[in-house]
């Protein structure tokens, strides 16, 4: 698995799944989940709302992944994951990991060769900004899937943390 970090605008990145940090309820939201909303057009809610209305009744849980088309974004697919908002009182960090494992597992499936992460949960849902790095690094570094991976940051300081993480736990 190659590993590149990349600093800007994650609706912006020609591949072929995006990872979007959704909320549980796959319609949209604010950061990350709006801005791929906004860029994707409506043909992403459509088939969110698809979802919501057959197999997710209940809104996706917290770690888990689903995938859309990507509508108007330069990729074939937004894969939905929902990570888990932090807690100073419970260690919330294998439902992190399972968003970023189930995002790969979800993108193999569909035979994609290369994704793009956001920093999930380190936004509003409040996930420390180092420690959300060095999960995102080190979950994808975990796959054994073949795929090309860009961590995608938006501002400077998560760029930062993102290659802190990748050169602390390493990379082909």
């Amino acid at each position: 698995m190659h590993i590149e970090v990349h600093q800007g605008d994650i609706t912006r990145v020609a591949v072929d799944a995006i990872v979007n940090a959704a909320n549980s309820s796959l319609l949209g939201g604010g950061g990350v989940d709006g801005a791929i909303h906004r860029a994707g057009g409506p043909e992403i809610l459509r088939e969110c709302r698809k979802l919501r209305d057959t197999v997710l009744l209940s809104g996706l849980p917290a770690g888990n992944a689903v995938a859309t088309t990507a509508g108007k974004l330069p990729a074939r697919w937004v894969i939905h994951t929902v990570g888990p908002v932090f807690s100073q009182s419970e260690d919330r960090s294998h439902l992190l990991r399972s968003a970023y494992r189930s995002s790969v597992e979800v993108a193999t499936d569909l035979g994609a060769e290369s994704i793009a992460f956001p920093l999930i949960s380190a936004g509003a849902y409040g996930w420390p900004l180092q420690n959300a790095a060095l999960i995102a690094v080190e979950s994808v570094l975990d796959s054994t899937a073949k795929m090309r991976v860009r961590l995608v940051a938006y501002s400077p300081s998560a760029a930062d943390a993102l290659r802190h993480a990748l050169d602390q736990l390493g990379s082909d």
